[in-house]
This record gives structure tokens, sequence and C-alpha cells, in this order.
């Protein structure tokens, strides 16, 4: 496989504040691919399944509130991004726009919280994906020994170590492999969701099920929580939702009418989430309630995969298994996507002296970061491996640690947008909301939800309960992964001066630009 550090003429295409061309395969999708993009590294059908019980648990029948709680600094982030694209459509995007916002240091550290949060995502993934498969494979041949064998700890290796190579082989092959791929997959996942929502409702309608609950407009007020602790935690959980919508950003390069297309398609795929989340949330209260009883949503033995207690039940056993099938697909097509952030994230800061040089290489026939893709899999199916051989507590309390990372790059890009477009915000009413109060607004509402996790994180009893000289696993491993990001920095200031002294990608604003 042949690859290319840049196209020849990518250094003449940079502009006068450093922005450069990579070599990515431009004009590869439009509006709606990038949109599928962005709804399918998301997974709403895995996130569903993994966090309805666990949320249900914190605020009850309060949790579609906590949806559209989560979803209200995402949507505020959102605009930030769409904003920063417009001016620097750049696939390093908050690493790109943190450094010409703060400098330097600041947009690695951002950088580095997108690449780690990554790496953890889809590991889980991952992991995920094989736990559906052999349970689809069980319900598929009837037989409770092959749905065991996600049991057998060397076939659980291997087989995520298979469905990590294959989507990294999916991803290498460009944007145009991938949407192809993600158009049956994000299809299959929205329609049996849709078909759920719709069983359940019937169900419900029927008092089938013990618990089931009559639908109240209380459900949309998150101030009727019983405590503010409860609020948080479910909000945390919330966010982690709706993390990934940002890939359409991360695209950027290879969007039709990249200044404008990636962060339309972003809302459109915020929307279609939101939608997704508050419609199946509903239904399913109104089914089986959100108590601990019988098949409620909050019942510990089956809170942590409802779809797998409730495919059957609501469904029946044949379209169950669409739903378990819908599950795979979810976490599948969100593992090959989410390479796509982590894999252009590397490949911008690389190409900007960030990172070694050696990850700005771009497959000629594909336009691809290939050893940046490729870096990226392989260090998911180690990460993966060693965790699971290690210790299930450490696995778990990784994703855990997940939400802090979102939080940190996520406000540090709605921060960053206030910066970049300061000159602006006196200019209309449009630009002082848009590129100043809604983003600022999303970062401290993020801020907030980062200091909370933080200090939840201290206690040994959050995530698995293990604890480190006292202190929580969790704070520990989010902690620890974003000084890791210090030390890396550190190596590379010696090594790449240049970025780090603001030679190679430079701050100021859009307008200063103009003038000078």
């Amino acid at each position: 496989m042949t690859q290319t550090a840049m196209r020849p003429d990518a250094r003449d295409t940079a502009s006068g504040d450093g922005v450069r061309g990579k070599g990515l395969g431009g004009d590869s999708i439009g509006l709606l691919g990038s949109a599928v993009i962005g709804v399918s590294t998301v997974a709403p059908v895995y996130c569903l399944t993994s966090t309805l019980g666990s949320t249900a648990g914190e605020v009850g029948l309060h949790m579609p509130a906590v949806f559209l709680a989560g979803f209200l600094p995402m949507l505020l982030v959102a605009f930030a991004y769409r904003e920063l694209n417009k001016a620097v459509p750049d696939c390093g995007t908050s690493f790109t726009w943190t450094v010409k916002a703060f400098g330097p240091h600041v947009g690695w550290m951002c950088g580095w919280g997108l690449v780690i949060a990554t790496v953890i995502v889809l590991s889980n993934l991952a992991g995920v994906a094989t736990s559906y498969f052999w349970l689809l494979a069980g319900e598929v041949t009837g037989s409770g020994a092959v749905a065991d064998l996600d049991g057998n700890k060397a076939v659980h290796i291997l087989t995520c170590l298979s469905l990590i190579a294959a989507s990294t082989a999916i991803s290498y092959r460009g944007m145009t492999t991938t949407k192809g791929v993600q158009y049956a997959l994000v299809g299959l996942q929205l329609v049996v969701l849709a078909l759920f929502v719709v069983m359940a409702l019937h169900k419900a309608g029927t008092g089938a099920f013990p618990g089931h609950a009559d639908f109240s407009w209380s459900w949309l007020n998150p101030f009727g929580v019983k405590s503010f602790a409860s609020f948080s935690a479910g909000l945390s959980l919330s966010i982690f939702m709706y993390w990934g919508w940002d890939t359409c950003l991360t695209a950027n390069e290879e969007t039709v009418g990249s200044e404008k297309t990636p962060g339309r398609a972003a809302l459109i795929a915020m929307v279609v989430l939101v939608g997704s989340y508050l419609t199946t949330a509903v239904a399913a209260q109104m089914a089986v309630g959100s108590g601990t009883d019988g098949l409620g949503l909050a019942d510990p033995a089956t809170s942590d995969n409802v779809f797998a207690a409730l495919a059957g039940p609501v469904m029946g056993h044949a379209l169950g298994i669409l739903l378990f099938a819908a599950v795979l697909a979810s976490a599948a097509a969100s593992l090959q996507t989410t390479f796509i952030p982590v894999a252009r994230t590397v490949l911008a800061m690389s190409t900007y002296q960030a990172l070694p040089a050696s990850y700005a290489r771009v497959h000629e026939r594909f336009r691809t970061p290939g050893r940046a893709t490729v870096t990226a899999g392989v260090g998911t199916g180690v990460f993966y491996a060693v965790m699971s051989l290690l210790s299930e507590h450490v696995l778990v309390d990784t994703i855990y640690a997940l939400g802090l990372m979102i939080c940190f790059y996520y406000a540090l890009t709605a921060f960053a947008c206030a910066w970049f477009f300061r000159r602006d915000l006196t200019r209309s009413t449009r630009d002082a909301l848009f590129k100043g109060v809604f983003p600022v607004l999303g970062g401290l509402l993020l801020t907030a939800v980062f200091g909370k996790t933080l200090y939840d994180m201290w206690n040994p009893a959050y995530g698995s309960g293990s604890a480190v000289l006292g202190v929580g696993s969790v704070f520990v491993i989010g902690v620890g992964l974003l000084l890791l990001g210090v030390v890396i920095m550190l190596v590379m200031r010696r090594r790449s001066p240049a970025f780090f002294r603001g030679q190679v990608l430079t701050a100021g604003t859009p307008a200063l630009v103009v003038e000078e």
C-alpha cells in the first residue's frame, strides 16, 4: 500500500495563518452521508440498551427530562463547532481551533482529550459488538452453548480483535466505502428502533406488564428529580449518549461544501438522536415502568443491557432477534466510524508538527490517513486485550472515566469559539448569540459536569468500586490519562519546538487575518 506524506500542492494551499491541506479525498460525502456518519458514531441503539436502565435507576420516570437536559449543552457546543468550521474547515477540529484560540499547549491537550476518549470508546464498542455477535448467534441457532462462547475469554478477545481489524480495514479504504456501509447499518438501527417504540406503546396500552405507567408531562420536568446528585449522575450518562456527533465536522475536508455542510449535518444528527432517545424512553417507561422489579428498567439484573431483557417480551422471539441485530449493527457501525475522528485528529496534529511526521501520510489511492487509522486500530486492540486480561474492573472504570474526557475537550472547544470570534461579537445579534453566548453557556455547563464528575470519581464507590490508595480507580484512570497527555506533550515540545512556539499554526481571529 503506497502512502504519501501530503499532496504536492498541500503546502502551496496553506493559508496565511498556517492552516494546511492534507491530501484527503475531497467531495466524498454530502449532507445526508455526513449526517448518517454522525448518527452512526453515536450508536443510538447501543447507547439506549446500555444506559436506559442506569439512567432510570438514577432519576426514575424523569429520564426523558434528563435526556433533554443532556441535549442542551451538546446543542450549544454544536453551534460553536458550526461557527468554527465555517471559518476554519480543518479536519483537526477541536485541536486546530483551540490552538488558534488559546495557543499550542492548550490545543495539544484538547487534541489529546479527543484521541484518548476515542480509543476508550473504540475498545468498549468492540467489546459490546462481540458480546452481541455471540448473543445473536445463540438466538439464531437456538443454542445456549453458542451464546455462552462470549464467556470464554480467549474466544471473546479473538472475536473482538477480528471486529476491530475489519472496521479498521473499512475506514482505511476511505469515506466512500464508509458511507455505503453506514447507510445500511444506520437504516437498520432506526427502522428496528421505530418498530420497538410502536410495539412498546401497544403493550403499554394493553397493560401487558406489571409496572407499566401512564404518560405524564412531569416526565419532562428536570426539577422533579429527587436530588441534585441523582440529576448530575443522570446528566453525565446523558452527555455520553450524545458523544460522537462531531465526527461530521472531523470529516469536513472530505465533505461537499466543507464550510457549511458539516455543521448542518451535525445539527441534523443531533435532532435525530434526541428524537430517538425521547420516544424510546417514553415508550419503554410506559410499557414496563422504571422500577427495580420484573421487567422494570432499573432492575439491577438487566439494567446494563435493557434490550436483551425486553426484546422477547415486547417484540416476540422472531422480531426480538431483529433488536439483537440492531444492537450489533449499532456497535459495529459506530466502531467503524469512530476511527474517523481519531485518525483525522492525529493526521492534523502530525501535519502541524505536533506529532511525529510519519502520521501525516495519506494513502494515494484511498485518500485516507492510512498510518493513523492502522495505528488507532492496533492501539485499540492492544488496549482492550490488555485491559481484559488485566482486570474487568479496570476496563469498566476506563469507560466511566470517558465522561471526563468528553467534557474536557468539548468545553475547551466551546470556549475557543467565543475567544476566537471575540472581535465579531459586537457586529450583530446573531454573532453575539451563536459565536459567544451559546458556546460559553455550553462550555460552562460541561465544565460544571466535569467538576462534579471529578469530585464523584474520588469516591471508590464510583464505577466498579475499586480503589488505589483509598482513591477511586475511576479518578486515578481519568486524571492519569490526562497527565499522560501532559508528559507526551512535553516530549513532543522537545522534538517539535516550532509548533509549540506558535510558528506552524498561528493564533489569531479571522478579522485579524483579513486586516493583515
